[in-house]
C-alpha cells in the first residue's frame, strides 16, 4: 500500500517542554486517520508539523514520497481546514474558493468552473454569491472544506473542524465529511478530542497522550483490545469502569474490591494472588443473569435518554442498558461474559491479556 504521509521519529521541543516524543506514523493513500487524545496531548502540534506550520526539532516528514521536512507550508501540497473556518470575510463563497486557484495561475473562467464543480459536491451551489457573515456555522464549514477540496491537494488536514458547531450539527457534519472523503478518495488526517468522532469517521485511530502514541489501529481493534488502561478509558462511551481486584487460586478468576467481594471469571490465566485492575465496559454489563460472572449492585441513580438507560451504582459503576428500567429500582443484577473482562497492571496500566 502506497504511503501518502510518513512521519519518522518526530520530535518537538518548546524550550524545556517536550511536546512530541519520537512519533512514527505511516498514513496510506486514501486513508482517513484520526488523531485523538485529551487537551495538551500533542495532536494539534503533530498536525501542524505535517502542515509545516510548526518546525520540528528532530525526525523526518514525507508527503507523497517527497521529503518535506524543510519545505515551507505552501510547497507541501496540503490543504488545512481549521476550527475557526479562516474564511476571507470580504470575499464571497465563490471568491474564497477561487482565491488559491487564481494564485496558482488559473484564469478567472477556469477557477469559476472549478469552484462551481466543487460547490455542487459540497452543496454550496446556491450560496456562491453570499459572504461568510450571511452563512450559518455549518455552511461556513462547508465553504472551508470546499476551499480545501478545490485545490486537489495530496492530503487534507482537519484541526477540530466541528468544535464550534452544536451537537446535532456536529453529527450531521461528521457524516458529510466522511462521505466527501469516500467520494474524493482523499487522504485525510483529522484531529479531535472527541473519541466518538474518531471512532465513527476514521479508518485508523491514533490515541495520543503527553506527546507519545499510546496505541494506533482500527477503531474496533482499540475498543476490543486496548493496549493499556488509558486507551481503554478513553475509547468507548460511556467510559470503561475500573475496579481493583486480585486473581484467585484457580488463576482464572478475580475477586473484585467491592462490597461482598464478588468473583468474576476471565479468559486466559494469570498468577494466583496477583493484584490487577479490572475493566468492565458499561455496555457489557447485561441486566439479568444468575450464577457465575453476575454482580448484584445497589442503584444510586438512573439516567434515561430514551434509547438507553444509564444506571449508576452506589459503587460508581456505570451500566448501559438498551431497555428501559423501572422507577424506584433499588438494586440490579448484571452479567458479564468472561471474554469481556479486561485486566490491567495496577501500577503501569498495561493490559495483561
Amino acid at each position: 500500500m502506497t504511503q501518502q504521509i510518513t512521519l519518522s521519529g518526530i520530535e518537538k521541543h518548546y524550550g524545556g517542554y517536550h511536546a512530541l516524543k519520537g512519533i512514527n506514523l505511516d498514513i496510506p493513500k486514501g486513508q482517513f486517520v484520526a488523531l485523538v487524545g485529551p487537551s495538551g496531548c500533542g495532536k494539534s502540534t503533530l498536525l501542524r508539523t505535517i502542515a509545516g506550520l510548526e518546525t520540528i526539532s528532530g525526525g523526518r516528514i514525507e508527503i507523497a514520497g517527497r521529503d518535506v521536512t524543510a519545505v515551507p507550508p505552501r510547497g507541501r501540497d496540503i490543504a488545512m481546514v481549521f476550527q475557526s473556518y479562516a474564511l476571507y470575510p470580504h470575499l464571497t463563497v465563490e471568491g474564497n474558493m477561487t482565491y488559491a486557484l487564481r494564485l496558482k495561475g488559473l484564469s478567472k473562467a477556469e477557477a469559476k468552473a472549478r469552484a462551481a464543480e466543487i460547490a455542487e459536491i459540497t452543496g454550496l451551489s446556491a450560496l456562491l454569491q453570499r459572504y461568510p457573515r450571511e452563512l450559518s456555522g455549518g455552511q461556513r464549514q462547508r465553504v472551508a472544506m470546499g476551499r480545501a477540496i478545490v485545490r486537489d491537494p495530496a492530503a487534507f488536514l482537519f484541526d477540530e473542524p466541528l468544535s464550534n458547531l452544536d451537537a446535532a450539527l456536529r453529527v450531521h457534519m461528521r457524516a458529510e465529511i466522511r462521505k466527501l472523503h469516500n467520494r474524493l478518495g482523499a487522504t485525510s488526517v483529522y484531529v479531535t478530542h472527541d473519541q466518538i468522532e474518531a471512532m465513527t469517521m476514521a479508518d485508523h485511530v491514533v490515541v495520543m497522550r503527553a506527546g507519545v502514541v499510546e496505541q494506533q489501529g482500527a477503531p474496533l481493534e482499540l475498543y476490543d483490545r486496548p493496549a493499556n488502561q488509558f486507551v481503554a478509558g478513553f475509547i468507548g462511551s460511556p467510559a470503561m469502569n475500573f475496579v481493583p481486584g486480585r486473581v484467585g487460586e484457580d488463576e482464572q478468576s478475580v475477586a473484585l474490591d467491592l462490597a461482598g467481594s464478588p468473583v468474576l471469571r476471565f479468559a486466559g490465566r494469570r498468577p494466583s494472588g496477583e493484584a490487577v485492575t479490572v475493566g468492565l465496559r458499561p455496555e457489557h454489563l447485561e441486566l439479568g443473569g444468575a450464577g457465575g460472572n453476575s454482580l448484584t449492585l445497589p442503584v444510586a441513580l438512573v439516567e434515561r435518554t430514551g434509547s438507553a438507560s444509564y444506571i449508576v451504582s452506589d459503587t460508581d459503576l456505570m451500566i448501559a442498558a438498551t431497555e428501559r428500567v423501572a422507577d424506584g429500582l433499588g438494586q440490579v443484577t448484571v452479567h458479564i461474559a468472561s471474554e469481556r473482562v479486561h485486566l490491567f497492571h495496577p501500577t503501569t496500566g498495561v493490559a495483561l491479556r
